[in-house]
């Protein structure tokens, strides 16, 4: 599913991968991502979703009490590079 189409979810749950505040949410077509991704050696072209920059982890308790998150929220699948990037991002409403 192209990143165009995904749409937010309406809950504040992660049924995959974990809840994120990203300081910023691009596709993984944007030049930016494309230049990070290259430099630590992730292959774009398989990733399904946008891509977090900046992103640190969402408790269920923050979010419960409206949350933190004053960036991006979004629910990501793969977080394995210390929150500089984060993969198989999708939108969520807090």
């Amino acid at each position: 599913m192209p990143a165009e189409e995904l749409e937010a979810r309406q809950t504040s749950q992660c049924n995959v991968g974990t809840l994120n505040c990203c300081n910023s949410v691009q596709s993984s077509t944007s030049e930016s991502v494309t230049e990070l991704a290259g430099l630590l050696g992730i292959v774009l072209p398989t990733i399904e979703g946008l891509v977090g920059l900046g992103c640190s982890p969402l408790s269920v308790i923050g979010v419960g009490n409206g949350g933190a998150c004053t960036a991006s929220p979004v629910c990501c699948e793969n977080n394995q590079f210390g929150g500089l990037i984060s993969l198989g991002c999708i939108p969520i409403t807090l």
